[in-house]
């Protein structure tokens, strides 16, 4: 069985930096597409970050160039560095994971849609 858990959330004021964390067990000789999504109160779950298995990542435009994602395939784990946070990044950030084809196009959209694994989520709060 398939388990992720993110770590790494807290609250920061606005400029500062988070690295969120999320590891990956159960999935012993397997490789997923993976993702970082987040979702604000009252708004929907979108896209931050996804990285298909030949390592393709896909930014969304409100955080290229402030955020990271990088993977440690020895530790399992998947991890996105937060730099230059503005309250508008506030939300639950969720991981998620996927050993089924996913196309580039699904891939590239942020789809938050037909992802088989997320993790429970962990809170970041940015304040201005």
């Amino acid at each position: 069985q398939v388990q992720l858990v993110e770590s790494g959330g807290g609250s920061v004021q606005a400029g500062g930096s988070l690295t969120l964390s999320c590891v990956i067990s159960g999935s012993t000789g397997a490789s997923f597409h993976m993702g970082w999504f987040r979702q604000a109160p009252g708004k929907a779950r979108e896209g931050v970050v996804t990285r298909s298995k030949d390592g393709r990542t896909y930014y969304a435009d409100s955080v290229k160039g402030r955020f990271t994602i990088s993977q440690d395939t020895t530790k399992n784990t998947l991890n996105l560095q937060m730099n230059s946070l503005k309250p508008e990044d506030t939300g639950m950030y969720y991981c998620a994971a996927d050993s089924y084809p996913r196309s580039v196009a699904t891939m590239s959209s942020l789809s938050p849609g037909g992802w088989t694994y997320w993790g429970q989520g962990t809170q970041v709060t940015v304040s201005s």
